[in-house]
């Protein structure tokens, strides 16, 4: 077990020198699957299998030992037992077990001079409620269910948290995961759980003054939410990036980019790391990720590794890039040949963590044997 500890701490020293834009040993390895995709893998329900923690720290334990990535690969965020409290319309399990968000609206057009003037006030007395049908209720029983909500999934982050720390040490991994608290760039927001994606298409077209308003107006609660007590370059945050692929240049620039930067400038101030999911394909909004604060992971879905290097790879750690679909499709021969070639050219030179493109989510999206390959082959090849 000593040894597991020491070799747990040299792997978190590994990220910990890509953190601090140094040279590490190796390449560090990253690679995650959604809680689901663990559960099917270790021969459980998911619809049941969620609502059991106990076997939710088998799950971690057995993907920790199996998947040979330098993090407990497993990560689970989502919790039925939560939602099913708070009667949740924005987070529902389907009939595979699978929690899925479904495009909701908890902000009506003529609701914006309201939300802008106070989104706090908004967000608890009418967002929440319309969100959530347990909120939806007298004040009392608000009060009750809210305090029930959270002190249910304090308890649950609690357990996980200490499964984490376990499976790491048992077997010699990171503890690390891909952030410690997350949140959204303030369009985003406003985007995936108030208007909808197509609410908010049609907003920056008939109330585009309205929209960045209320960008503006929740900016400090993002920047709230992203700089924990505990948060600093090593304790990261999270923020996966959603609808700026879908907007054309010019609603970019006017209405995601700005409030965006000053979200990531104000974390960099205040000493806090990034992790930004770069979801879909950013390629044609390259210039603006120059602008970025240095030293962000920017953990591209889709793109051109060379171009993403040669203009991003001296300022900023790159991730991502390997097609989890492949990893479904092709043969082992064929997953490591493609890992060898991400490696050749996003490794040269440091600030680079190997990733998939995106998680897994169920277990019909990747092959284990493939995610084992790739992951062993990643360890011995790229040696600095």
């Amino acid at each position: 077990m000593a040894d597991m500890k020491k070799k747990s701490q040299e792997i978190t020293q590994m990220f910990n020198d890509v953190y601090d834009m140094k040279m590490p040993k190796r390449v560090p390895i990253s690679t995650w699957t959604d809680i689901a995709y663990a559960i099917e893998y270790c021969g459980y329900d998911v619809r049941e299998a969620q609502w059991n923690m106990d076997i939710i720290e088998k799950v971690m334990d057995k993907t920790t030992e199996d998947f040979k990535s330098d993090v407990v690969p497993t990560v689970m965020i989502r919790f039925p037992q939560l939602y099913q409290i708070l009667k949740a319309k924005n987070f529902v399990m389907g009939s595979d077990g699978f929690i899925q968000h479904p495009e909701v609206r908890s902000l009506e057009p003529e609701d914006y001079p309201e939300f802008n003037k106070d989104p706090y006030k908004f967000v608890n007395e009418k967002v929440l409620p319309r969100l959530y049908k347990g909120l939806d209720t007298t004040p009392e029983k608000r009060a009750m269910t809210f305090a029930k909500a959270f002190k249910t999934w304090a308890d649950l982050m609690g357990q996980v948290g200490t499964f984490t720390a376990k499976a790491a040490e048992k077997h010699g991994v990171s503890p690390g995961g891909i952030g410690i608290t997350l949140v959204e760039a303030p369009f985003d927001l406003v985007a995936d759980q108030m208007r909808s994606f197509t609410g908010i298409t049609i907003d920056i077209k008939r109330r585009g003054a309205m929209v960045a308003e209320a960008c503006e107006a929740v900016l400090p609660m993002m920047l709230k939410g992203g700089a924990l007590p505990n948060s600093n370059r090593y304790n990261r945050t999270f923020i996966p990036l959603h609808m700026g692929p879908f907007l054309n240049a010019k609603d970019f620039e006017k209405y995601y980019w700005p409030t965006f930067k000053k979200l990531c400038d104000g974390l960099a101030e205040k000493g806090v790391g990034m992790n930004i999911f770069v979801e879909q394909d950013w390629m044609r909004h390259m210039d603006y990720l120059e602008e970025l604060p240095e030293g962000c992971l920017l953990w591209f879905e889709f793109g051109d590794p060379k171009l993403v290097k040669d203009r991003l790879g001296k300022k900023q750690i790159i991730s991502g890039m390997y097609p989890v679909t492949l990893l479904r499709t092709g043969t082992k021969q064929q997953c490591i040949d493609k890992a060898k070639e991400v490696i050749d050219i996003l490794a040269p030179g440091g600030n680079y963590i190997f990733n998939y493109d995106k998680d897994p989510l169920i277990l019909a999206d990747a092959k284990p044997e493939n995610i084992i390959a790739v992951n062993e082959f990643v360890r011995e090849y790229a040696v600095y």
